[in-house]
């Protein structure tokens, strides 16, 4: 097994100086280093993970003597298997070259297969909704079997055989090919972003708000860098997401060409699995494995990056390469076990005190999750990428959210709790606050699909590593058979005190003559949508408060940007949502300072003409910074207003005229007593709409423990009118 390498030697090859190490190479090689498709991942040097799984052996070409005299022309090598850069918690690192034989040199001893694993089943591991796939032996094809065509277009028709029917796509000079593939596809839209950050994020609504894997399109550079903070929010919110880069020709790869950027570099620690494409005929083998990586296990981004010269070159692509996922596959969560679902069962007839923690993880799962309740009447909170998975208006039984900004009663239930059931959650700061202080005196089960996520926080009592729609289903199961002893699971007397803690602090907020609060327009907003909009945020008080006031019943109408909190993700996010569920209420309720990061997305709502409402809560600050500066410093503004400083009286920047300038019809209100009727008014709009509602910004969003505390640090009164 070869540890170093010295790539310089392959240097005309290989002129791809991101992968120059340090090393010697005694001859040229047939190089075939197992990626994770055939023995589990893992680096050059790592040892091989069992003693069966040893890699592939190495054939020398030609002897050393030989080198300089038959060394071949940079001509001579070409790509024929896959590489692909990947590092990640949920899939190893790993990849595969080979150089093609040329005749004058003598073939390599046949190669034993003996030491690979037999190939894995693809089972349902798929967590995304249900979506029939593009049957293969009923597509038509544009083009003839055995036709030549580019790349670019075996991309387009790759993507949709697997039913692609929407991208969001900007182009550039890396990526001019795939954009005219595009022009030819009679199935794919491309909506048009102003911003390829604003492509990203539409492409992460679109797959929040349906479940199927988003994707997007920039060019080399400067395009591919900025769907960065994307596929970082992507990863941590586990959303699927295919993001295309174009990349400079092959032979330009490390000369510092215009717009080259090692894209597959910047982004290996923020993708689950990322390529570089360089053979055409591996295309459709590529997009077949980015696309069931994204929406399998933990769903999350994949990265496919192909150069120019690979868009156009000429190929008759083969459909019926087999995906090459082995070691992929068997890491792939197991069903549950039924003596560990016993187990859960057994701890919940002994409990007195359960509450169920809900994450993101449950989002695919929400019968199962409603059923397991009716059977059980366990209450439930729900974290901010949960919302919806359970039904927020279920007054008995919804703590709603839990956290720095959860309701008191959803904190006290966890803190007081005996048992708490952690189902598709990953124990973020956000929620525990102080780790040791958090559900201190519970017996904790944590079930996720992510087995690096168990016991990387929290150490949990049993962990199962499952599909929660899986360990639900089974759970339900033993349930209904009442295969458990106990108290029959009566916890109605936990449920009383709980109400209690309601009455004693609801969800509240003040009011101050005829300024609008901020929590009341979006309670009226969700009075008047009967609260079954979808509904996208930004990042702030505003994305809290909407968290807070809008009762979500139905998974997939909360789209936020949970783990990574990016401003500006609200109404991009907003058009994938209405280009994904034309017929549903989009509503992006945003802050003044999230919404102006990429207000240039008006013109792709006009353009496209999708009727998504924008009720944006302009309090003329950072309002979440500026909560904090209240709280912890004194009040001191540190570059948190955003208005005119020369005129603090005015509405600056006047955010009609954003709207006026791309034809979208807009209000403002600035009174509680109009508030309703603008609200109603702008719903009642068929196309698109703004209206600036002006509010306070001397608000705080309220319960709030502080970050690193636990409960008994709890805030419940004050805003910004307090000294503290």
């Amino acid at each position: 097994k070869l540890r170093h390498f010295d790539w310089k030697c392959f240097s005309k090859a290989l002129p791809v100086k991101s992968f120059s190490k340090k090393g010697t190479i005694s001859g040229w090689w047939d190089i075939a280093i197992n990626s994770c498709s055939e023995h589990g991942g893992g680096f050059l040097s790592d040892p091989p993970a069992k003693p069966n799984d040893a890699a592939v052996p190495f054939h020398p070409i030609f002897p050393p003597s030989e080198m300089a005299a038959s060394a071949p022309s940079p001509t001579s090598f070409t790509f024929s298997k896959r590489l692909a850069i990947l590092n990640s918690p949920k899939l190893l690192s790993g990849f595969t070259l080979r150089f093609s034989h040329n005749p004058r040199w003598p073939a390599p001893a046949s190669t034993s297969t003996s030491h690979r694993r037999p190939a894995l089943k693809i089972s349902s591991v798929l967590t995304s909704p249900d979506k029939k796939l593009i049957n293969e032996e009923t597509f038509v094809s544009r083009f003839a079997a055995d036709e030549p065509r580019k790349g670019s277009d075996v991309l387009v028709e790759a993507l949709e055989r697997e039913g692609v029917t929407d991208v969001f796509a900007y182009p550039g000079g890396a990526s001019m090919e795939i954009h005219q593939a595009l022009t030819r596809s009679t199935v794919i839209r491309n909506v048009l972003p102003r911003h390829e950050q604003g492509g990203v994020f539409a492409a992460e609504g679109y797959a929040r708000a349906s479940g199927l894997p988003g994707v997007c399109i920039a060019t080399s550079g400067p395009g591919a860098t900025n769907l960065v903070s994307g596929l970082a929010d992507a990863l941590l919110d586990s959303v699927p997401l295919v993001a295309i880069t174009g990349q400079v020709p092959r032979r330009m790869i490390g000369t510092d060409a215009f717009q080259e950027t090692p894209i597959v570099e910047v982004t290996r620690s923020i993708t689950k699995h990322n390529y570089l494409v360089l053979d055409v005929e591996d295309i459709p083998r590529v997009v077949k494995e980015a696309f069931f990586i994204a929406r399998s296990g933990r769903p999350g981004p994949v990265l496919i990056d192909i150069p120019k010269d690979i868009q156009q070159q000429m190929v008759v692509p083969n459909w019926n390469q087999p995906m090459r996922l082995g070691g992929y596959l068997s890491r792939l969560p197991k069903p549950p076990s039924n003596m560990l679902l016993e187990q859960v069962v057994r701890l919940i007839s002994e409990s007195k005190k359960p509450v169920l923690y809900v994450g993101g993880g449950c989002l695919n799962s929400s019968e199962e999750l409603k059923q397991f309740v009716e059977l059980t009447g366990i209450p439930v909170a729900s974290t901010l990428m949960g919302l919806g998975s359970y039904p927020g208006s279920d007054d008995e039984i919804s703590l709603q959210m839990l956290g720095m900004h959860g309701t008191v009663y959803a904190n006290y239930a966890v803190d007081k709790s005996d048992l708490l059931l952690a189902f598709g959650v990953r124990f973020d700061d956000r929620v525990t606050g102080k780790l040791e202080a958090f559900a201190s005196r519970a017996k904790i089960v944590h079930i996720d699909i992510d087995s690096a996520e168990l016991g990387k926080n929290k150490q949990p009592h049993v962990s199962i590593c499952a599909d929660i729609k899986l360990a639900l289903e089974g759970l339900n199961s033993i349930l209904e058979e009442k295969r458990y002893v106990g108290n029959n699971l009566d916890f109605s007397v936990w449920r009383e005190e709980l109400k209690e803690q309601k009455k004693k602090f609801p969800l509240s907020f003040k009011t101050f003559e005829d300024a609008i609060p901020p929590q009341y327009a979006i309670q009226t907003l969700d009075e008047l949508t009967g609260g079954n909009a979808i509904i996208s945020t930004g990042v702030g008080q505003h994305q809290m408060w909407a968290a807070q006031f809008y009762k979500y019943n139905k998974p997939r109408q909360w789209l936020t940007s949970s783990g990574l909190g990016a401003m500006g993700f609200g109404l991009p996010a907003a058009i994938g949502a209405a280009v994904a569920r034309p017929d549903a209420v989009v509503v992006d309720i945003d802050g003044d300072g999230s919404f102006i990061m990429n207000v240039q997305e008006l013109a792709t709502i006009r353009v496209e003409n999708l009727p998504v409402k924008i009720m944006l809560l302009n309090n003329q600050h950072l309002g979440m910074v500026v909560q904090w500066e209240d709280r912890f410093y004194k009040s001191n503004r540190a570059h948190t207003y955003l208005g005119n400083p020369s005129n603090e009286s005015e509405i600056f920047p006047d955010m009609l005229k954003f709207a006026e300038a791309c034809d979208i019809p807009a209000a403002r209100v600035t009174k509680k007593g109009d508030l309703r009727a603008a609200i109603q008014k702008m719903l009642d709009n068929p196309g698109p709409y703004l209206l600036d509602v002006v509010v306070p910004h001397q608000e705080h969003v309220l319960p709030m423990i502080p970050s690193g505390g636990g409960f008994k640090d709890v805030i419940t009164e004050g805003d910004g009118r307090t000294k503290y």
